[in-house]
């Protein structure tokens, strides 16, 4: 498997360099095309006929592409990633954040976790089975999609919605976020496969009060109730749930260290979780946060409007009664509206759980294999509208210290050389037995 390990790292560098960002500016055109094109260029050199798709909005370019299956009668498996990325500050990096630059046993660089590591995989992999020959147990569909950081609307959804057709067939995918290794005790190592993810709602608020001059008594000033209002929602805790990913997780955890696991008090064995408590412990309840706040124009003026928009995460079963939530903290002043996107969940269990295992074990012996549920969203919200079973499993060995969670959406963010090599390796045994 040399070949296709000494490219993923290539791979990833150039696919880095390609600046993809993400503002969620609907008016502007999507960055994701230079990325699309690349991709769609590395499978024709091997001899796909890739589909090129703008999804949405100009500039928002997917790419897919099919390898037929020795068994045309089994489902499809359809393999996903997201060619976009969030906006990263050059200042405040220690490299360019465009650079792709390879130092000290790390590929640097925004995307290289979220996503475009996973996707030099996902492209080698099918890249190394079109030069070879392999043809793989089922069908498998390579898609290299847009628009995944702001929901997947202009992107995956679209392709859902209006190209159905290239994904015929599939009834399982894999993608974001999963496969990732987790040190739990004595160098043990556990891979978590998501299974399930929290809704999503990007909820836009507004207050409005009167207008006046800033020298006046004002009982009316839309921003004091819309700060108040955030603060109440910043103060509220919901409820805990424990749902069966997240409570087969930590009773996987307990299995492994021996301290045993009290379900009537998850954050207890939440907090024994270091890095990993971050995201973990945001799968216990749903959580609401303010990520923009708008108000104001001149120092003395009162307006009449202050906007704030909230990043709000919801479990599974929880739609409606988070939605109602939200209106209780908030208040009968704060206007609401939003975009939603559905929790997505399946059971660990199954033909592809077990490859995925074997895979590892074989790159890995005496790795453990736990389920979890991601505390954020995929593209898989949209792939679930056609009955896709979702996994998430693009597979790296990460080293116990590095605090894995941080680096999404974060500064300095950066991919293992050598969990890369290792996650491309168990890729390739992974799809030749799905």
């Amino acid at each position: 498997m040399g070949w296709v390990a000494d490219e993923v790292v290539e791979l990833t560098s150039e696919l880095i360099r390609l600046d993809t960002t993400n503002d969620a500016d609907t008016v502007a055109a999507g960055r994701e095309r230079v990325a699309a094109e690349y991709v769609a260029a590395k499978l024709a050199e091997v001899g796909y006929t890739p589909t090129y798709v703008e999804s949405g909005a100009p500039g928002k370019g997917n790419v897919v592409v099919r390898l037929e299956g020795a068994d045309p009668g089994r489902g499809a498996l359809l393999v996903h990633g997201h060619l976009d990325v969030v906006p990263a500050d050059a200042a405040e990096w220690a490299v360019h954040p465009f650079s792709g630059e390879v130092r000290d046993g790390f590929v640097w660089g925004r995307g290289a976790l979220d996503m475009k590591g996973a996707v030099a995989m996902a492209l080698a992999c099918a890249r190394r089975f079109k030069r070879d020959g392999v043809v793989p147990p089922r069908d498998l569909i390579f898609a290299f999609v847009a628009d995944e950081e702001a929901g997947g609307f202009a992107g995956a959804r679209w392709l859902v919605d209006n190209r159905p057709d290239l994904f015929e067939g599939a009834t399982e995918s894999i993608g974001e976020v999963g496969g990732f290794s987790f040190t739990v005790a004595d160098r043990a190592r556990a891979y978590l496969v998501q299974t399930a993810e929290k809704g999503a709602m990007w909820l836009r608020i507004k207050v409005t009060g009167t207008a006046g001059h800033g020298s006046m008594v004002h009982d009316d000033n839309p921003i004091a109730t819309l700060a108040a209002a955030v603060a109440r929602l910043q103060r509220h805790r919901f409820p805990v749930v424990l749902t069966d990913p997240v409570r087969d997780f930590l009773a996987g955890v307990a299995e492994i260290t021996g301290v045993p696991f009290d379900p009537d008090d998850p954050d207890a064995a939440v907090a024994r979780l270091g890095n990993l408590s971050r995201m973990i412990g945001a799968a216990l309840r749903d959580t609401a946060n303010v990520t923009v706040f708008e108000a104001g124009y001149k120092a003395n003026v009162v307006p009449s409007v202050a906007r704030a928009t909230v990043d709000g995460r919801m479990l599974p079963g929880r739609e409606a009664a988070f939605e109602a939530e939200l209106a209780s903290v908030l208040g009968p002043a704060v206007e609401r509206e939003w975009d939603s996107l559905p929790p997505v969940a399946t059971t660990f269990d199954g033909h592809l759980v077990d490859a995925m295992a074997a895979a590892i074990a074989t790159e890995d012996p005496g790795a453990h294999v736990l389920p979890y549920m991601l505390s954020a969203g995929t593209d898989a919200k949209s792939f679930s509208r056609m009955g896709i079973r979702h996994f998430g499993f693009m597979p790296l060995r990460l080293p116990a210290g590095l605090d894995f969670t941080a680096l999404f959406h974060g500064v300095d963010e950066r991919v293992p050389v050598d969990g890369l090599e290792f996650g491309v390796r168990v890729l390739d045994r992974f799809l030749r037995i799905c």
